[in-house]
């Protein structure tokens, strides 16, 4: 993990009041067309199917598919994007189109942030929201930098994100301002 100071961000700009950003992995549309596909041919089975073994295997076939493709297109759509907003009050992270699922962080149960230069979906098993004992939650939509946010209880949360050096500066900048646990320790 990079530390970061002030004078090592490349802008001297002061920091926004209010950060935005987003990660995004477009391989993830591969997966939400394979659910689309799994959808298609379990309602092609109910509306087209002659099946003369009974409606016992049909009903199976048809209800797998159907549930088979509605858990890939949810769970992929969900995290093809991830969304991330400091502000002076929270760490708020977003996932997906619909904003779901989300976590907010108040900055009064933050003490710590940090870059990390190379978050990856092997460290934290896969793809989406995670949680590992070891290394606590993350949300990773792809490959590449994001931020590690240490929250007062040891807990921390990582997340992917572009350009997460500006993030931390957003975030150590909420917790200088005195919002934060660290600023009041």
């Amino acid at each position: 993990m990079k530390d970061l100071t002030r004078d090592s961000y490349a802008s001297a700009e002061p920091v926004p009041a209010v950060w935005t950003g987003r990660a995004t992995n477009r391989m993830q549309w591969l997966l939400a067309a394979a659910g689309a596909a799994f959808v298609a041919l379990g309602v092609e089975l109910a509306v087209a199917s002659q099946w003369t073994s009974g409606i016992a295997p049909l009903l199976m076939s048809v209800i797998g598919c159907v549930a088979a493709g509605l858990l890939i297109l949810y769970g992929t759509l969900a995290f093809v994007h991830v969304a991330v907003k400091v502000d002076s009050d929270a760490v708020e992270v977003r996932c997906g189109h619909m904003g779901l699922p989300r976590r907010r962080i108040p900055l009064s149960h933050v003490v710590g942030a940090e870059v990390a230069a190379k978050v990856t979906p092997r460290q934290w098993g896969g793809w989406g929201y995670r949680w590992r004992p070891e290394k606590g939650t993350a949300v990773v939509v792809r490959r590449g930098e994001g931020i590690v946010v240490t929250l007062g209880d040891g807990r921390v949360f990582t997340v992917t994100v572009d350009d997460a050096e500006a993030a931390v500066l957003a975030i150590r900048d909420g917790l200088r301002r005195g919002t934060g646990t660290a600023a009041k320790a």
